[in-house]
C-alpha cells in the first residue's frame, strides 16, 4: 500500500533526524555530512545481501562500518571547530558518494538493485515502526543521563564544560559514534525496504535536508527532529511535482525559521 510505503520512509527519515539531533542538537557538533553514514549503512546491507548474507546479518555490519567511520571523523572534530567542521563534513560526504559512484564494487552510476526484502510490506513496516520507537527511547535516555548533559556542556561552550571537569574529547568522539551509527541504522532499512540504492541519494542535498528537518522541527528536543522529518518528508511527498527546487523551498523555510522562530517549532514547548 503506498500509505505504508510513505509511512516507512517517513519513520526511516525521523531516524536519521534523531540521530543527527545527538551529534547537532545534543552535542553542538555542526555537521553537513550526515547522509553519507545513512547511505553508508544502505550500501553495507546492498552489497552484503546480494552476495547471498542474511540481512538481519548484514544490517549490524552496516551499523558497526558506519559508526567505525563516524568514530574517525569524531577523531577529526577534535581540532576542528564550527564553520571547519562544517567544511569537513561536507567534503566526507562527497568522498562518500564518489567511492560509491567509482569504486566497482558498488555498482558505479546504476547503484544495487534487487536487495532482498526479509520480511513482507506490513512486517517491514513493523520492524521500522519498532526500529523508531526504540531510537527515539534510546535519544530521550541519552539526553536525561549523565552523558546527555556532558553532550549539552559542550554544546553551550567546550571551554566551560573543560574547566568543569567534562572530558570533552571522549564525549564529542561518543556524540559521532552513536549518531552515526544510529544513521547506518536507519540506511539498512532503507536498502532492506526500498530494494535499489544509487550514490545520488545519499549526498549532500540529503545531508541538508536532514539538518532542515532537525532546525525546524527543533534542537535538542526529542519530537523535533521527528516532527522535522514528518513535515519535510512529507512535503517531499506531497509536492514531488517541484522537486527541482526542494533544496530551494528548504533552504527558505528553514531561514523564515532561524529568523523567526529560531529554537524550532517545538523548541521550548517539548
Amino acid at each position: 500500500m503506498y500509505s505504508i510505503t510513505v509511512l516507512s520512509l517517513l519513520c526511516i527519515y525521523a531516524i536519521v533526524a534523531i540521530s543527527l539531533n545527538l551529534v547537532t542538537g545534543l552535542a553542538g557538533q555542526v555537521t553537513l555530512g550526515h547522509a553519507a553514514f545513512f547511505g553508508i549503512g544502505a550500501y553495507a546491507v546492498g552489497f552484503l545481501t546480494t552476495r547471498g548474507l542474511p540481512f538481519f546479518l548484514a544490517w549490524p555490519v552496516g551499523v558497526f562500518i558506519a559508526a567505525g567511520l563516524g568514530l574517525l571523523l569524531g577523531g577529526i572534530s577534535l581540532r576542528l571547530r564550527e564553520d571547519f567542521l562544517a567544511i569537513a563534513t561536507i567534503g566526507f560526504n562527497f568522498v562518500v558518494v564518489a567511492a560509491f559512484l567509482y569504486l566497482p564494487y558498488f555498482g558505479g552510476a546504476y547503484g544495487i538493485s534487487g536487495i532482498p526484502r526479509p520480511l513482507g510490506n506490513t512486517w517491514f513496516f513493523l520492524l521500522i515502526l519498532v526500529s523508531t520507537l526504540a531510537v527515539m527511547w534510546l535519544h530521550e535516555h541519552v539526553r536525561r543521563s549523565d552523558l546527555g548533559l556532558a553532550l549539552m556542556s559542550l554544546r553551550e561552550s567546550e571551554l566551560a564544560a573543560e574547566t568543569l571537569g567534562v572530558d570533552v574529547r571522549r564525549f564529542k568522539i561518543t556524540a559521532f559514534v552513536l549518531g552515526t551509527g544510529i544513521a547506518g541504522l536507519a540506511g539498512g532499512l532503507y536498502a532492506g525496504y526500498i530494494g535499489v540504492i544509487r550514490p545520488e541519494d545519499f549526498g549532500f542535498p540529503l545531508s541538508v535536508t536532514f539538518l532542515a528537518m532537525v532546525a525546524v522541527g527543533g534542537m535538542g528536543t526529542l519530537w523535533g527532529p521527528v516532527a522535522g522529518a514528518f513535515l519535510l518528508g512529507g512535503f517531499a511527498q506531497a509536492f514531488a511535482f517541484v522537486y527541482n527546487y526542494q533544496l530551494v523551498l528548504y533552504g527558505l523555510l528553514l531561514a523564515l525559521i532561524m529568523r523567526y522562530r529560531p529554537q524550532g517549532l517545538l523548541g521550548r514547548i517539548l
